[in-house]
């Protein structure tokens, strides 16, 4: 990102938070009334969803989400993988766009946060930490640094005061879409707000993700195909996940490829999830594309971010393969 206008704080604390709900949810409700006051004015008679589902109320939207990050981005970025069972599909595409880069932490936060972790006297310059970001997403943003060993290696920071706020965050998202119409009154989301409270507590526990990454590394470590960084323990913390830097382009430019090796990846793919389910009994449940990263010179498939796998139950995946059978 070359972009400073996205370095934005995030704001900590409940009350700043739902107070950025607020300021969406007025910014929302008045640009229903305009879009509604401007379709009269053209003697058409406006429809709810009409009024909603503007421009400018898709930009509040994900101009705000993306300002927070943490759960509420989070649960947006869930949520536009409906493809219109729950949601509009056109808020289903307005949420897509969460999918990107999110605003990068301003230095002095950054700072801060690098103090939570590490204590006053750590030192930026003895790792020659890079202060640009090299992607920032709902949880945390990524920067270069160089290991103790000298090895090329990257810092996942967590925004400060996410792991506080994902009750009230996803709340506060749920109460936004109910108020303005979003959801249906009769559609119970209850279930799935649920299970969503649970996996943002588990992605924000970096010492859980390190703990997968390392499980995963060592199951797939004669697989060729694959590739995944490496843990630095001497630099993880509960906030900071620290790992061995692994060079790869999005996932996406496999669409450039012959379709001989998009099938050969998607092949790895599929064989990777069975291995997941039926072999580790671990999944990592995240479909976010960034997750997964495409090596043209050799064909490798790089794995990234591993803090939303989920442990099954040996029960559960007997009785599933059972059903696959």
């Amino acid at each position: 990102m070359t972009d400073r206008d996205k370095d934005r704080p995030v704001p900590a604390g409940r009350l700043r938070r739902l107070a950025g709900m607020a300021r969406l949810a007025g910014g929302v409700a008045g640009g229903m009334l305009a879009e509604g006051e401007r379709q009269l004015r053209a003697g058409k008679r406006p429809k709810v969803r009409d009024m909603l589902l503007t421009p400018g109320n898709a930009r509040r939207v994900t101009r705000e989400l993306s300002r927070m990050r943490g759960a509420a981005m989070k649960l947006g970025q869930i949520l536009s993988m409906d493809t219109g069972d729950l949601l509009p599909r056109e808020l289903a595409e307005i949420l897509a766009r969460l999918r990107a880069d999110a605003d990068a932490m301003p230095r002095q936060q950054l700072e801060a946060a690098l103090q939570g972790a590490y204590g006053k006297r750590w030192d930026p310059a003895l790792y020659d930490f890079q202060w640009q970001p090299l992607a920032a997403a709902s949880i945390g943003q990524v920067h270069r640094i160089r290991a103790p060993d000298g090895r090329q290696a990257v810092l996942k920071i967590q925004y400060p005061g996410v792991a506080d706020s994902i009750d009230s965050d996803v709340d506060n998202v749920a109460s936004l879409l109910r108020m303005t119409g979003l959801l249906p009154r009769q559609l119970d989301i209850e279930p799935l707000l649920v299970d969503v409270r649970a996996q943002l507590r588990e992605e924000a526990d970096y010492l859980r993700e390190a703990k997968f990454l390392q499980r995963f590394r060592e199951a797939l470590a004669h697989d060729e195909r694959f590739v995944l960084p490496e843990v630095l323990p001497e630099l993880t913390r509960r906030t900071v996940l620290a790992m061995t830097y692994v060079a790869g382009e999005p996932i996406e430019t496999l669409a450039l490829q012959p379709a001989e090796e998009r099938d050969r990846v998607m092949t790895a793919l599929i064989e990777l999830l069975l291995t997941e389910l039926f072999s580790l009994r671990l999944v990592q449940t995240d479909p976010n594309f960034a997750n997964y990263r495409y090596r043209a010179s050799d064909g490798v498939i790089v794995l990234l971010d591993f803090g939303a796998t989920r442990r099954f139950r040996a029960g559960f995946v007997r009785d599933y393969g059972k059903l696959a059978a």
